[in-house]
């Protein structure tokens, strides 16, 4: 079976591991340059399944939970398996307790517990939760080896290019917002990548704050991922000052020496949502659409990419019988 798909973002990437895996001929065609025009290249890359519970439906965590080892398996050494710590500063630590009552999955750390997992937290918060199942990746990395594994499988890839005149059994669409599904809503996100090299952590940190709750993700080489915003909106320009003054105020709070950091890049991205924020697949005899994986990406692609490559190849299957007959 001759399977397009169009959109080499996470959906598309994992939808593309799913079929070749089980023996179909793929082809990922890409309206844009190269990998990096998708909004999972703007990604935390947080395997997060039980801090996203907060405020995520139960499907978010019984389906995450699964990506860990998937994301293990696809690209091996790519997954850091060290937990995440969630933090507040002295004046808002009700927002812990809130946030430990919406999840499970963590326990409860004070000044020393912070200091073992993070020494150069030392003395700067009293209390933590800490989810020690969780884990994170780089997307950009982990993207860049997915594709090259897919390649090595038989994968074709086309960038820079339409799909209209490539020949197919079948067709999925994971182009995301470019799919024009009137069902669809963009939800704006803003982030920055700094290089602090004053500045270690070992796993992803969650700072609370009852207005905008930050990120802070770790990255090679002393940079970070800082980000947080979501807003509903499909703009894809700059980000704002606002937004960026809170996620550096946020990154300053959580370490001073972040005052003196570099700011690499900045960056926006436009992420697909239904009403509910949760993915939906959609098929209508040969297409098949995977969307609306809102800021849940590399959490819960690898599960409706499952989904989605068992409903084309049942497709398939059904009209090999009916060609029999």
């Amino acid at each position: 079976m001759r399977v397009l798909i169009r959109g080499a973002g996470v959906a598309g990437l994992t939808l593309a591991r799913e079929l070749s895996r089980r023996g179909a001929k793929v082809i990922v065609v890409e309206k844009n340059k190269d990998l990096g025009g998708s909004a999972s290249w703007l990604a935390g890359g947080m395997l997060a399944p039980w801090c996203e519970r907060e405020n995520a439906e139960e499907d978010v965590l019984t389906y995450g939970k699964t990506s860990l080892d998937w994301w293990s398996d696809a690209v091996p050494g790519h997954v850091v398996r060290h937990g995440t710590l969630v933090v507040a500063p002295p004046r808002d630590t009700a927002e812990l307790g809130r946030f430990a009552a919406r999840t499970t999955g963590h326990n409860w750390l004070d000044g020393h517990g912070i200091a073992a997992l993070e020494p150069d937290l030392e003395g700067r918060f009293s209390k933590a939760l800490f989810f020690p199942g969780e884990a994170h990746l780089d997307p950009r990395r982990a993207l860049s080896c997915l594709k090259a594994k897919l390649v090595e499988r038989g994968v074709r890839f086309i960038f820079d290019g339409e799909a209209a005149s490539i020949a197919a059994d079948f067709t999925a669409d994971c182009t995301g917002m470019a799919a024009r599904d009137p069902d669809l809503r963009g939800v704006r996100g803003e982030m920055l990548i700094l290089h602090a090299p004053d500045v270690a952590l070992s796993r992803p940190v969650r700072f609370l704050h009852p207005r905008i709750p930050v990120y802070v993700v770790p990255r090679e080489g002393n940079h970070f991922m800082v980000g947080a915003t979501m807003i509903e909106s499909d703009d894809t320009g700059p980000i704002s000052a606002r937004s960026a003054m809170e996620l550096l105020n946020a990154a300053y709070s959580l370490h001073p020496a972040f005052a003196e950091a570099k700011i690499v890049e900045t960056g926006t991205g436009v992420r697909p949502a239904y009403s509910d924020n949760l993915p939906r697949i959609v098929r209508s005899g040969r297409t098949l659409s995977l969307n609306g994986l809102y800021r849940h990406g590399f959490l819960l692609s690898p599960h409706y990419a499952e989904e989605a490559t068992n409903q084309i190849l049942s497709f398939s299957k059904e009209n090999d019988l009916e060609a029999h007959h």
